[in-house]
């Protein structure tokens, strides 16, 4: 029960108890409240919005609905709060944002043990490092294709170099065994089905390009990669470190004759040799481009020099 005027006179200076389910009228007026110096050392609605950063009118609602009350009334029906409330309306509010609904907040504090809180807690800290992961993979995920368009945009479209990458991490599916008459959309599905069923928690978002064998590329058999792979940070295979020739074109997957073409020139042209497979990737595709006829295909092929 709230205490009476008469039991809180002598102690609202120093009102530290939290009070719940007071129901109580609206502020007589909108606007911002006279702070009556009998309340000093309380807070006005305002002043406990503005130090808990939830707005005025939540706070109004949470003393309507019974959630959290003010402790004292002044003669004009200001509410005024104890700055232990403060704690409190963060909580309530930091709950909120958690996705509790107020029924079970109000349910909580009206039964409150310190067994409860620990469990809700626990719950909710569970929660929350469900969706941290989320989030990192989301961010994994997009700072990936962010940097694979930043290249697709940097890069000059008619030029063919020869220079030395770096290793990056890939995620290689199964040789693709074309021979019973498989399709590549079939060779693609089954790409997906194969990590879906290695490890069902696996992010399956990143974008499947083709890996060619040097056998395949040196007879001219340029038409569905041998191997499938995820561009995927931290995955367990690499695409190797080495000396590669690279070139771009502009079509649909896998119209690439014409580049496979150039390249072979290039190689042949300026003392080099194929030493290895072929990476046939696409910087700017479906995600950024709406024409399909206009996707960017880049093709690095393993070299070394004669």
């Amino acid at each position: 029960m709230e205490p009476s005027k008469k039991q809180t006179e002598g102690l609202k200076y120093d009102i530290t108890k939290l009070h719940y389910g007071q129901k109580s009228a609206d502020e007589p007026n909108s606007g911002e409240e006279h702070h009556d110096s009998k309340y000093n050392g309380l807070f006005s609605v305002s002043e406990l919005a503005k130090f808990a950063r939830v707005t005025r009118s939540a706070l109004i609602f949470y003393d309507n609905i019974g959630l959290v009350a003010p402790v004292e009334r002044g003669d004009n029906n200001y509410r005024y709060y104890s700055p232990h409330q403060i704690t409190s309306t963060n909580l309530i509010n930091t709950l909120q944002e958690l996705n509790v609904p107020l029924k079970k907040i109000m349910e909580l504090i009206k039964h409150r043990t310190p067994e409860s809180i620990v469990s809700l807690f626990s719950k909710q800290s569970e929660q929350i490092d469900r969706r941290i992961d989320k989030l990192l993979r989301a961010q994994k995920l997009l700072l990936t294709l962010k940097g694979i368009i930043e290249e697709g945009l940097s890069v000059d479209e008619e030029k063919i170099e020869v220079g030395w990458n770096e290793e990056e991490s890939i995620l290689v599916g199964p040789q693709i065994d074309y021979s019973g008459g498989i399709s590549i959309e079939e060779a693609f599905f089954n790409f997906y089905k194969h990590w879906s069923a290695v490890d069902s928690d696996l992010d399956l978002k990143y974008p499947v390009w083709g890996i060619f064998s040097e056998e395949r590329i040196k007879r001219g058999d340029w038409v569905g990669p041998d191997k499938f792979y995820f561009k995927m940070p931290d995955a367990p295979y690499r695409k190797p470190a080495g000396l590669y020739v690279t070139g771009y074109t502009r079509g649909y997957y896998g119209q690439s004759d014409a580049l496979y073409k150039r390249l072979m020139a290039y190689i042949e042209g300026n003392g080099l040799e194929i030493s290895g497979p072929a990476f046939e990737t696409y910087p700017l595709n479906e995600i950024s481009i709406t024409n399909p006829c206009d996707y960017l295909m880049r093709i690095s092929i393993t070299v070394k020099r004669r």
